[in-house]
């Protein structure tokens, strides 16, 4: 009986239903991909960051115009993808006051952006 009722417990923790806190079977899986997926994205943040905060002046200014090469090589560093330039874009012009006053924010947005 009470090895049924462990196998049951156990079973539960299956369900294909959503739930809060997933497989508990799959969690170190998970955690183990959550930390690839990290360490990728550190490796790539690293150097949008110091390009963003070096020329954040001019940066600022080049979203407010649509284009220029500071910003072409900030989105190449995060990889944003060719096709979604555009829209990214006016994305950034719409909430230029809040990257105009947060440099972090905008290294953010970007990283977002390239993981699309």
């Amino acid at each position: 009986m009470r090895i049924a009722l462990s196998c049951l417990v156990l079973l539960t923790g299956c369900t294909n239903e959503a739930n809060d806190v997933g497989n508990p079977l799959l969690r170190p899986f998970n955690g183990i991909a959550t930390l690839a997926q990290n360490l990728m994205s550190d490796d790539r943040r690293g150097p949008v960051e110091v390009l963003v905060k070096s020329n954040h002046p001019a940066l600022i200014d080049q979203i407010n115009a649509g284009t220029g090469p500071i910003l072409i090589q900030a989105m190449d560093t995060a990889r944003i993808p060719d096709s979604d330039r555009s829209a990214r874009i006016i994305q950034l012009q719409s909430d230029l006051g809040l990257y105009a006053a947060n440099p972090g924010a905008l290294v953010t947005a970007l990283m977002v952006y390239g993981n699309q």
